[in-house]
């Protein structure tokens, strides 16, 4: 079976979750992946209210949509990050608190273990046709960030000592691996998206995360290949390394220029589209990422989860994007043979 196309709701916050049901319908969605922030999913509501799940359901099958992961970039952020009053405009207020930092990544870390009962609820609660294809992917997925204690140290100066290093992946790891005992409790696996300002952000940063938590089975990957490109970072090799652990999958583009630019990797402190930077997103098929070599390799490791546009291109009107989008990741998947091509030229 072709994998379900799905939207991020991440970047549609601003809309209720019955009008971007509606919008993501009509631009030929098979889902949404649902954001825990606006109104797309409710951790709280989900474990506090006997009806919210299946109230939920109803909202999305109204349009004729399902869900197939939940994710919780933003809270997840704070388990780890250095705490600053940036955060307090990403963070649900009951997480932010008083906003000193201790607490707040103590609130973070109980929300996140909040968060896989609540997606443990919520699945149990879908329709049987959800249920099968999750069966097929063989699990239930929370996606997300884990935050840093140590990415301000990722450009090596003033020089940074191996036990620094060393001291920030320790700090994550005495911090997620209470998360993900719970996560392993409930039967959810937290799929962290590879990205700068994460503990993991490219191949070399990946291992050493799976090292520190001992390779939990509960821990894994959301595959989003524009953050590679940009970096230089072989996002297929990433694949065929750690594809066993891919739980999810975004499909988001990012063209880099292959001149010198103003504006170099690090971004300059200006905002996404400028004039003169050496990278930005794209809306997908518009830039760089080789999605074809993606999906062969994708079968080559049997990943059976959606195929979910997080759409983002700071050039282009959002709602003609995301259409597009659908069409282009429909196009683009295919099912891999059980057969050899050649196997009737034999006797």
């Amino acid at each position: 079976m072709p994998r379900p196309v799905c939207l991020f709701t991440g970047q549609w916050a601003d809309l209720s979750i019955d009008a971007l049901g509606k919008k993501a319908a009509a631009f030929g969605y098979d889902g949404l992946e649902l954001a825990c922030w606006g109104d797309h999913f409710d951790v709280q509501a989900a474990l506090k209210d006997r009806s919210y799940c299946a109230a939920h359901w109803k909202r999305l099958a109204k349009h004729g949509l399902s869900s197939y992961a939940i994710s919780t970039h933003l809270v997840g952020q704070a388990v780890c990050d250095r705490i600053d009053e940036r955060h307090k405009s990403i963070l649900p207020p009951h997480v932010w608190g008083d906003g000193k930092p201790a607490k707040v990544q103590e609130r973070a870390a109980a929300e996140m273990m909040d968060t896989a009962r609540a997606a443990r609820r919520f699945f149990d609660a879908a329709p049987k046709a959800v249920k099968e294809q999750l069966g097929r992917s063989g699990r239930v997925v929370v996606n997300g960030f884990t935050g840093s204690s140590i990415w301000h140290m990722a450009y090596s100066f003033p020089p940074v000592t191996p036990a620094m290093i060393e001291a920030g992946y320790k700090d994550f790891a005495d911090r997620w691996r209470p998360i993900l005992k719970v996560f392993a409790d409930e039967g959810v696996h937290f799929a962290l998206e590879v990205h700068p300002t994460e503990i993991a952000f490219d191949i070399a940063s990946t291992r050493r995360a799976l090292q520190a938590i001992g390779g939990h089975p509960h821990f894994g990957f959301n595959f989003d290949p524009s953050h590679f490109g940009y970096q230089g970072v072989d996002y297929l090799a990433f694949l065929r390394e750690f594809g066993s652990r891919v739980f999810n999958v975004h499909v988001k583009d990012v063209w880099w220029s292959e001149k010198l630019a103003q504006v170099g990797t690090f971004g300059g402190h200006v905002d996404f589209g400028t004039d003169g930077r050496y990278w930005d997103f794209r809306s997908p098929g518009r830039g760089r990422i080789d999605f074809e070599a993606i999906v062969r390799l994708l079968n080559h490791v049997k990943y059976n989860g959606p195929l979910t546009v997080e759409w983002e291109d700071p050039m282009m009107d959002r709602e003609h994007g995301a259409a597009e989008a659908a069409a282009f990741v429909r196009k683009l998947d295919f099912p891999r043979s059980n057969v050899a091509f050649d196997a009737a030229f034999a006797n």
